[in-house]
């Protein structure tokens, strides 16, 4: 056990004294010391039912013969940070996460880990950790909130908060109705209800068999959630007690299988940024291509939120992600994962229970997974987008470009009705150095939807978006404006065509003029100057690396 390092010897004797003042009694030195990564708050939905997790957790620890200790990880929720100077600091605190994990872990020499997650940076922050520690872990992904209900029908954050501010400014709906949707839509504890991002990266952790089956999609609150805590502080110990590290589940095959399950589901684009930055701390290199070399094969099977009508519930009654391992499974690599079970295991025990929710290969929504990478002269090293959320209407568009070098200003023009039909909307200079931090665009990309105008408008950016956007909207643009990628010289006016199935994305300039505007493009000041996002802004790689600090 790593743990000998502090407890052991006669020169250990004052480590010995600090950890009898914890409180642990002598009969438990012996036992493995496991760290359990809290990110409990009461600022985030999807974690303020924490504390009940973390009791059947230590439960399941002490009950698997180890000894558990508790740390805290900070966590933002990127719906209250949305849409202001607050966004800046959500993906860059994806590396402040995997950073507190590791040093709390190598600092205390902890035998292993438990990460008590839900949120959209948290989940791929710890298994960043995970893969860089590789000491024995399991991930316990907090759950999915219920749906929200107003007569009758059901309801969810994005088309039913964010969206509906885009509405009543079109005048689609009342005030009344507005306020009751802000108290109606989020109706408790849980991440928020759809296939955005914290539920897809929740789906990735299962697919990549670093939580237990069923974890991905149990919701909050819920006694199974709790059942899978306890099993899951249990299960950890025998991890440890058999050198089963996050290397040797985290492989290749591991990766490449999540990819696809992710796929199938129509995640978030994010996952673009994450999934590469995990396997970077894992010792694996993850080009950009692979998303779409695995979408050309891979259907897509499960119609989820935000592009289509099933709720995160919807898809744990059908059976979860052990379901959807076993409608891919001729697709899908076998490997090992932390239940002890392999992949194929998992995928001949499961039952799918909703034929709707979870089609079959020859009945799926798309014949290509949800993400497409495009590529041409206005993203030469690639963007993203979330296809699998873009009508067939819009697959293929061409527009006029209407510019802005920040989201708060785009969102203005929207919402007082100087975006029209036809517009392409241009935001940059918020990739990961221009932002910086990448922010999520889903304020402008739900306006535009409210109002009426996602089949009639398209959004390019270097900056990203929220699991919860729908519509020809185009991210990760690299290289991006501040490394003066071709997005920094783009015009108003200048004709954007986007080709989805072509994966192109081009705007209507010679090369010739593309270099003539560069040459005398002036790199713009940094919009933040001190503090951490300054030094984020120095280190961070391109979208098209994950974002990942070098």
């Amino acid at each position: 056990m790593r743990s000998k390092t502090i407890k052991e010897g006669i020169e250990r004797l004052p480590h010995r004294a600090l950890l009898y003042a914890t409180g642990i009694p002598k009969s438990e030195m012996g036992k493995p010391f496991i760290g359990v990564a809290t990110s409990f708050t009461d600022l985030i939905p999807g974690h303020i039912g924490m504390r009940d997790l973390e009791r059947f957790i230590e439960k399941g620890v002490h009950t698997g013969g180890g000894y558990p200790f508790f740390f805290g990880i900070p966590g933002v929720c990127d719906g209250i940070a949305m849409g202001h100077s607050g966004m800046h600091y959500s993906l860059a605190s994806r590396e402040l996460i995997a950073d507190m994990v590791e040093t709390v872990a190598e600092a205390h020499q902890l035998d292993g880990l438990v990460l008590l997650t839900n949120c959209d940076k948290i989940t791929p922050g710890m298994l960043m950790a995970a893969g860089r520690l590789n000491i024995p872990s399991i991930v316990v992904t907090a759950g999915p909130m219920f749906s929200g209900h107003y007569k009758g029908r059901r309801l969810n954050l994005t088309s039913d908060t964010f969206e509906a501010v885009g509405k009543f400014k079109k005048g689609l709906i009342k005030k009344e109705e507005l306020d009751v949707l802000e108290m109606c839509a989020c109706p408790g504890a849980g991440s928020c209800q759809g296939m955005y991002t914290a539920n897809t990266m929740a789906c990735v952790t299962e697919a990549l068999g670093m939580s237990l089956e069923g974890c991905a999609t149990a919701l909050a609150v819920s006694s199974k959630k709790r059942r899978i805590a306890f099993q899951s502080g249990s299960r950890v110990v025998e991890l440890v007690k058999k050198n089963i590290t996050p290397r040797k589940i985290m492989n290749r095959k591991a990766f490449e299988n999540a990819i696809m399950v992710d796929l199938a589901l129509g995640g978030s684009t994010n996952t673009v940024l994450h999934i590469p930055a995990i396997a970077n701390d894992a010792g694996i290199k993850l080009p950009l291509e692979i998303f779409d070399r695995l979408a050309r094969t891979t259907p897509h099977i499960a119609n989820m939120l935000p592009g289509g009508p099933n709720y995160m519930e919807d898809l744990d009654y059908a059976g979860g992600i052990p379901a959807m391992l076993k409608r891919l499974k001729p697709k899908l690599k076998d490997n090992i994962t932390v239940s002890g079970k392999s992949i194929a295991q998992i995928a001949d025990e499961a039952e799918i229970l909703n034929d709707d929710v979870i089609r079959p290969i020859g009945k799926a929504h798309h014949k290509e997974g949800g993400i497409a990478i495009l590529k041409g002269n206005l993203a030469c090293r690639g963007a993203v987008v979330k296809q699998s959320a873009v009508s067939k209407e819009t697959m293929r568009f061409e527009g006029t470009a209407i510019v802005f070098n920040s989201e708060e200003d785009a969102l203005k023009a929207i919402l007082a009705g100087k975006v029209k039909p036809g517009n392409v909307v241009v935001i940059r200079y918020e990739g990961p150095k221009g932002g910086p931090g990448m922010r999520e665009m889903l304020a402008p990309t739900a306006a535009i939807a409210g109002m009426g105008l996602s089949e009639s408008v398209a959004l390019v950016t270097d900056g990203r978006f929220s699991g919860g956007t729908r519509g020809p909207c185009i991210g990760h643009i690299s290289p991006e404006a501040m490394e003066g990628g071709t997005l920094a010289i783009v015009k108003n006016k200048d004709i954007i065509r986007i080709d989805i199935p072509g994966r192109k994305l081009n705007v209507a300039l010679t090369d010739r003029e593309i270099n003539k505007r560069l040459q005398t493009w002036k790199k713009p000041a940094p919009k933040i100057q001190k503090g951490y996002l300054a030094r984020y802004a120095r280190l961070v790689s391109s979208a098209d690396e994950g974002a990942i600090m070098k």
